[in-house]
């Protein structure tokens, strides 16, 4: 039945049929010894597809309780059906759904000595405490006994990093709700528009150096009289770094304008050469 589960799951994604099909199973292990090690294996797969299958279904709210259902008390969940639910509830921005189940189960001491415990432990620090702002639960939890058992020194001092930076980022004051998107986008559309009419007259003083002949027009006037024009419309300071674009812009242009104007000459001059 586990292996149809995961067909139904995986190869044929109906999820509510591998559901019902992890249903039957667990009712079938309640007739086993709960402590044969292979009732308890059988179980916790049971216990795995059908939450993948109701997150599936998007009825991820009935989860927690499902799983106890099969469990009864909080802390005789296995860790990796914990470390899954603390995951799930994160990524639907619920982590609080988690934070009594996930306290009581990390303060059995018998949980203390399975494997997974630590990463228990750090997923509820990381995806429901921190989340939550809850900085005193969390700095209970990395210098306590739970602490100890689950965490390194190393470890542990870089969990108290974590929390301090969230702390840091709390304190920090919002941003200016003055400041949105759209008056963002409607700036670089501004800046868009002078932009093009820059291009538009430097391509009239270039038409303008064409008809008036490359002998009689200097264009040293030409680069002083496009810089003029630069800074006279955009209003930057060159010595901005948000100005280096567009002076960047600016010079592309000019020399787009100096080889039009002068290559012509300067490979008719190599030819004859």
């Amino acid at each position: 039945m586990l292996d149809t589960a995961a067909e139904q799951m995986m190869v044929e994604q109906d999820f509510q049929e591998a559901f019902d099909t992890c249903d039957r199973g667990l009712e079938s292990l309640a007739n086993m010894d709960q402590e044969d090690i292979r009732c308890g294996e059988l179980k916790a797969g049971f216990c795995m597809l059908g939450m993948q299958a109701l997150a599936e279904l998007n009825q991820w709210h009935g989860v927690l309780s499902w799983i106890l259902q099969q469990y009864e008390h909080q802390e005789k969940i296995p860790a990796k059906i914990m470390q899954m639910c603390i995951l799930l509830y994160s990524k639907v921005g619920e982590p609080a759904v988690m934070q009594d189940a996930a306290r009581v189960w990390l303060h059995c001491l018998p949980n203390s000595t399975v494997t997974g415990f630590g990463t228990v432990a750090e997923l509820y620090l990381l995806h429901v405490l921190v989340p939550l702002g809850d900085r005193d639960e969390a700095l209970q939890l990395i210098q306590g006994q739970v602490g100890s058992s689950a965490f390194s020194e190393e470890q542990r001092q870089t969990a108290l990093d974590v929390v301090e930076e969230k702390e840091r980022q709390n304190e920090e004051p919002p941003p200016d709700p003055g400041i949105r998107p759209d008056s963002e986008i409607a700036t670089h559309s501004t800046q868009g528009s002078v932009i093009r009419k820059l291009q538009a007259m430097l391509r009239f003083l270039y038409r303008k150096v064409l008809l008036a002949g490359s002998g009689s027009f200097s264009f040293r006037k030409l680069f002083l009289a496009a810089v003029l024009l630069y800074m006279l419309l955009l209003r930057m300071d060159p010595a901005l770094p948000s100005s280096f674009m567009w002076i960047s812009k600016l010079l592309q242009l000019l020399r787009q304008m100096w080889t039009a104007m002068f290559a012509p000459y300067h490979q008719a001059l190599t030819q004859r050469l």
